[in-house]
């Protein structure tokens, strides 16, 4: 008899910071989405090894003043996801307000508006518990020093059942200061089991850390510690950060990710039991695992969150976010998508996208108007067919890799009226990009453009006006931001100036393997 198994990573594109969260015998996941729009996206899944997306809890960024353009590594910050009282809720830390929430009575909504539950600089990663036993409710929090100047400890609060605003000043309940040789504690999740109060927290940096956990008989401490996930002789750096979720039959589960680089924060699932002496074992003994048997739930389908897209009636799937909030267009809630932006609703298939003014055209990461998903973790070749209508001088649209550096192909209007394809980059510390090829003429306007992601998210750009693929430019590696990972992205834009620019159409978004 064959023993079922699945392999790590089981979300292999960047849902960083997960959690996760059981409801009868569905299992809910959400991830931080920083200052993308859209944000806090929904996964489900029945078995914990295949997931979908199926929505997201956050239709703006607010205070919206300060999201109108990119702030790529702001925004939605490590959230917990809880369902307690019949209603989903959802607790985030953006560094720069303070501790947010938002609830509904089902995954996909309504959600409620964020609602400020502690207001202040650098308050990242709280955790809500509601304890059944005693009605009380409590709320754990670690610190950005970025902002705040504190690191490396958890401060604990008594919270209002209702989860609108804290008790109490707050204490703090582990200070990662005064265990020997662990730095940089955060992401808390938190839990009761046996009698305990449990934090699950990872400490040691992204890329090199550690998983921990801590109880107490007592919310407020004192907490004792142990590492219950590491990297040891595995290729899994960092293995940390995310929640832990109980089957139906009663199996322990621990979803957690590691950072691959201009990949993201990919998500793995590790087994976990309760050892003898009461502390929870995770993986193979404290290593994290690459293959294991699956858990034991109904046999599912295999499936992942969509990426492929023909844009039916000019939507865009649940895939994609803005790189900031779209603009208010009474148009756009008249049709019911809050989210249209500056995409067109029309008969046909295909993405239309205005030509965005703006004299920022010559660096497409401080524009709000690029439409974007996660790049692949495993090697990838992306292509769409674009179609340029605008007959602005000056006017381009194209697909991106978009990072700290980015690159893009596609195609501009030049002077003479004629379209051409054009291949451009900007490195990391570069104001404005420059090109990476000759340009060479699209005679109808039309192109086919492809990039194919080798190892190392080390990208190769082609375009195709009818004639045949043909390769353009060098190799560009793509670059994360600083907490997120490398980005996709459609876009259409025009110089500054005045009036309606045209617009351009994509079609037949497709991803495939390598």
């Amino acid at each position: 008899m064959t023993v079922e198994t699945y392999t790590n990573p089981v979300l292999n594109a960047d849902w960083s910071d997960p959690d996760v969260v059981r409801v009868g015998d569905d299992f809910y996941l959400t991830a931080s989405s920083f200052g993308r729009a859209p944000g806090l996206p929904l996964l489900h899944s029945r078995d914990l090894v295949n997931w979908t997306l199926v929505g997201h809890a956050l239709e703006r960024l607010e205070p919206a003043r300060e999201f109108t353009g990119p702030r790529h590594d702001c925004g939605v910050w490590a959230p917990s996801l809880r369902h307690h009282d019949d209603r989903f809720w959802i607790f985030w830390g953006d560094p720069d307000q303070g501790i947010l929430q938002a609830n509904a009575p089902e995954i996909r909504g309504p959600w409620t508006r964020p609602h400020l539950v502690k207001a202040g600089k650098g308050l990242i990663d709280p955790c809500p518990l509601w304890d059944d036993d005693t009605g009380e409710a409590y709320l754990v929090h670690a610190w950005a020093k970025s902002r705040s100047g504190v690191k490396n400890r958890l401060t604990g609060h008594r919270m209002r059942p209702d989860g609108t605003e804290l008790l109490d000043e707050g204490k703090v309940v582990v200070d990662g200061d005064r265990i020997p040789g662990w730095f940089t504690l955060e992401g808390p999740k938190l839990y009761r089991h046996d009698g305990w109060f449990w934090i699950l927290a990872p400490a040691g940096g992204v890329e090199t850390g550690w998983q921990g956990a801590f109880r107490s008989r007592g919310f407020f401490g004192p907490y004792e510690e142990r590492i219950v996930l590491e990297q040891k002789d595995t290729d899994v750096n960092g293995p940390h950060q995310g929640g832990w979720v109980r089957t139906p039959s009663g199996q322990d589960w621990f979803l957690h990710f590691q950072q691959r680089g201009a990949y993201g924060r990919v998500v793995h699932l590790q087994p976990m039991r309760w050892g003898t002496d009461g502390w929870p074992v995770l993986g193979a003994d404290g290593a994290p695992v690459a293959v294991h048997r699956r858990p034991d739930l109904p046999p599912q389908p295999p499936a992942a969150p969509a990426t492929d897209d023909d844009f039916p009636g000019g939507r865009f799937g649940r895939q994609w976010s803005w790189t900031a909030n779209p603009p208010p267009l009474s148009a756009s809630l008249e049709r019911g998508d809050p989210h249209a932006g500056w995409a067109t609703q029309h008969s046909g298939d295909g993405l239309k996208l205005a030509c965005v003014r703006s004299a920022d055209a010559h660096d497409l990461r401080r524009l709000p108007s690029v439409l974007t998903q996660r790049l692949p973790g495993t090697p990838s070749a992306v292509e769409v067919e674009l179609r340029l209508d605008s007959r602005e001088p000056g006017a381009r649209a194209g697909l991106t890799v978009l990072g700290d550096a980015f690159g893009w192909i596609g195609l501009q209007r030049g002077t003479d009226g004629a379209a051409h394809v054009v291949h451009r980059f900007a490195e990391a510390v570069a104001e404005r990009e420059r090109d990476a090829d000759h340009a060479t003429s699209a005679p109808e306007g039309r192109v086919r453009l492809r990039i194919e992601i080798g190892a190392g998210a080390r990208c190769r750009f082609f375009y195709d006006v009818g004639d045949g693929p043909r390769a353009s430019g060098p190799v560009f590696a793509a670059t994360p931001w600083r907490w997120v990972g490398a980005l996709l992205g459609l876009f259409a834009l025009a110089p500054a100036g005045q009036g309606h620019a045209g617009a351009a159409t994509f079609t037949q978004f497709r991803i495939s393997a390598l």
